[in-house]
């Protein structure tokens, strides 16, 4: 059994203090039994993509750095996993959307590098972050096997898909995702609901348990209209099931992930067996049409 914990958080103006107000989510989802603990996606700042704005590369860090380096020593004092997404500085003029997964000793077990980019309306990633270059990745963390992707990796089913067969048992998806304020009233509950399945879906395809820890609150840039975050982070079984699921406010959202479960289910249903990877090389083109 592991219990693991997601943090819903607003995200200020101010690094540090991010840091700070995700530290004390921490030790209270630790308190609450968490063994693995997920930040949302770039928890340490706004969510600054919302324009390309050269200055904004000032927020990115190395890693392992100052971040990971404070985040290890929580790890130690509560005996937990955590899960960080930051921005990652790793030369001049190199960026990445990075995961750093830290162990209960405190150290830096590993790191995944986002490896789909979007570039949508107030979501310039692309401007910010170059691709992933790790590959797709599963650690054994002192609390279990667990794999991480990060926010747009999650409409992927062959992200999701490639993590399982490294052997995670859980796949986290640090997000932050929102809503244009114009688009709302008539796509919100659609788009929410559009995330949920497709992370469902990944979990039943693969036999693994999804967690997805999303920020909230209202945040704009100058020159746009803004985003507001809307939460509803999430953690689903092997069989698609909504174990634990918050609203729209801060929340520690922590449940229980039994391994038998994935067992019990990749028995019932052996999509992994069955798979026809001698049929599958097509795969690798952009597109098959005209």
């Amino acid at each position: 059994m592991t219990k693991i914990g997601l943090i819903q958080i607003r995200c200020g103006a101010e690094p540090d203090k991010n840091l700070d107000r995700a530290i004390e989510f921490i030790r209270d989802a630790a308190r609450q039994g968490a063994e693995i603990i997920c930040l949302p996606e770039l928890f340490r700042s706004q969510y600054f993509c919302q324009r390309e704005d050269h200055k904004n590369f000032d927020l990115a860090e190395e890693v392992p750095g100052k971040s990971t380096a404070a985040l290890g020593e929580v790890a130690r004092e509560t005996g937990a996993v955590i899960i960080a997404s930051l921005f990652e500085r790793r030369s001049a003029g190199l960026y990445h959307n990075t995961a750093a997964i830290i162990d209960t000793d405190g150290k830096l077990l590993g790191k995944y590098r986002k490896m789909h980019i979007p570039d949508d309306p107030l979501y310039h990633e692309k401007f910010y972050f170059a691709p992933g270059d790790l590959g797709f990745k599963a650690w054994d963390t002192a609390r279990g096997k667990i794999g991480v992707c990060i926010c747009w990796d999650q409409w992927y089913p062959e992200a999701a898909r490639l993590t399982a067969l490294r052997g995670a048992e859980i796949i986290f998806y640090p997000t932050a995702i929102g809503w244009h304020p114009s688009e709302k009233a008539e796509f919100g509950v659609a788009q929410v609901e559009a995330w949920r399945t497709m992370q469902r879906a990944h979990a039943i395809a693969n036999g693994v348990f999804v967690a997805s820890p999303n920020r909230v609150g209202f945040e704009e840039e100058a020159g746009t209209n803004g985003l507001e975050f809307f939460g509803n982070s999430f953690i689903a079984d092997p069989f698609g099931r909504v174990i634990a699921q918050a609203g729209t406010d801060p929340h520690i959202l922590v449940a229980t992930c039994d391994p038998k479960l994935i067992e019990d289910t990749r028995r019932n249903w052996p999509f992994l067996r069955d798979r026809r990877i001698d049929a599958y090389a097509p795969i690798l083109s952009r597109y098959l049409g005209a």
